[in-house]
């Protein structure tokens, strides 16, 4: 194939040392097809990255190509990101597989710096430095309210045990009035009636039910246990409510964008400050909506065989960007918008079951609409809960064909009959 890049780098990263196979034009006569290989190894100190990061240097290297290696890449890339004139090609480790059987370091990093200067690889998307910053944040707010839902359900697992079906009255156990009561018996009491007298605002009108569910077998182990869970409770909220005023201050910087992807029914603040964080605000790096949904694995993949079309499901991508999209379709679904008549429609199509499947095509038109506000910076437009209803209709379909040939320049007119 022919070479487009003359002087190139593989890196194969591990944990604890890289190596490193450069390849550049040959010195002896061969043409310009002839070429020279050298590769060596580099503990992943970053002492040692920036002695790798020289030696490229000093070779003539301009393209290096490495793969997304778990977290161990990022040490490796920063260190090439210090050195100038070097292109950093982040790779996706399942888009490169070297052939079976010619398994080893070595032979991976030449692999890796033969596909690169033929040009056949395709460089991940890494975020700015702001924005980064943004998604760990952000990343890691979610994982403490996971956790915080973990320790919930361990805390309804103790009340269960004692007999104290206080989830079964109320709506959220852990409201003003349910941790009044569960400090109460914490504390040592064990009177239903004192603990449902507890109740405030619209739960007093459960107290004889509420009397019923907090007669149990609570004992002091599951006092216990129930103060542990709650003060673990606890401190991760303060965490959260931490996390929550870092995350607006380094969201700051874009808060125009923020606001308009949050003009989207089903986007809130948090769904906003996400889509932020793992996509980031110039669309420039996703050459079409398309791009940016296939990137994040929201649309379907092609298996094509023989010339028939076969079924596939979407593939792997984004994660985090995905979740939060699927959540914002769930609270689309009941809206009176043009998403949500969308949603009633898909589910109507796909059936019983297609309520999954109708949430992910909704968080695909989401992801279409993210790109065109942040690519176009324009604010979301409802087309109303009518939309499909007038689109179907004859009359609107006519008049909306004739605005369409009338921009193309014909004079049209329609006659009274018509």
């Amino acid at each position: 194939m022919e070479i487009v890049f003359s002087r190139v780098a593989g890196i194969d990263v591990h944990k604890r040392q890289v190596t490193v196979a450069v390849r550049v034009p040959s010195d002896q006569s061969g043409g310009d097809e002839a070429r020279a290989q050298r590769v060596r190894r580099f503990a992943t100190f970053y002492g040692a990255l920036l002695e790798m990061a020289s030696w490229l240097r000093a070779e003539q290297v301009t393209h290096v190509a490495m793969e997304a290696t778990g977290v161990y890449w990022r040490p490796v890339f920063h260190a090439l990101a210090e050195a100038e004139g070097l292109e950093i090609v982040l790779c996706n480790a399942h888009h490169v597989k070297n052939v079976p059987g010619r398994k080893t370091d070595a032979n991976d990093a030449v692999w890796l710096a033969q596909l690169c200067e033929v040009g056949l690889l395709r460089g991940s998307f890494i975020p700015p430095a702001e924005i980064a910053a943004v998604r760990e944040l952000t990343r890691y707010r979610r994982k403490l309210t996971e956790e915080r839902t973990r320790e919930t359900q361990r805390l309804h697992k103790v009340l269960e045990d004692g007999g104290i079906k206080l989830d079964s009255v109320a709506s959220d156990s852990l409201g003003v009035s349910g941790r009044a009561m569960i400090t109460a018996l914490i504390a040592g009491e064990r009177d239903p009636a004192v603990l449902a007298d507890l109740a405030r605002g619209v739960m007093r009108r459960k107290i004889p039910d509420l009397t019923m569910a907090l007669a149990g077998r609570f004992a002091a182990h599951h006092a216990l246990l129930a103060g542990l869970h709650l003060a673990h409770i606890d401190h991760l909220n303060e965490m959260i409510g931490g996390l929550e005023v870092r995350i607006d201050a380094a969201i700051a910087p874009f808060a125009r964008q923020r606001d308009r992807l949050m003009t989207v029914p089903g986007i809130g603040k948090r769904a906003a400050q996400t889509i932020i964080a793992e996509i980031g605000v110039d669309m420039s790096r996703f050459p079409t909506a398309d791009h940016l949904a296939s990137w994040a694995g929201l649309c379907p993949g092609n298996n094509e065989s023989a010339g028939k079309r076969k079924k596939t499901s979407t593939r792997n991508g984004n994660a985090q960007l995905c979740s939060v999209l699927v959540e914002a379709a769930w609270a689309v679904a009941r809206t009176q918008t043009r998403l949500g008549a969308r949603f009633r429609r898909l589910h109507r199509r796909f059936g019983k079951a297609g309520g999954k499947k109708a949430a992910v095509a909704i968080a695909h038109t989401i992801l279409l609409i993210v790109w065109h506000i942040l690519h176009d910076e324009v604010d979301y437009t409802d087309l109303g809960a009518d939309y499909y209803t007038q689109r179907d209709n004859p009359e609107v379909r006519k008049r909306r064909l004739l605005r369409q040939l009338e921009g193309l320049g014909y004079r049209v007119e329609i006659s009274p009959a018509a």
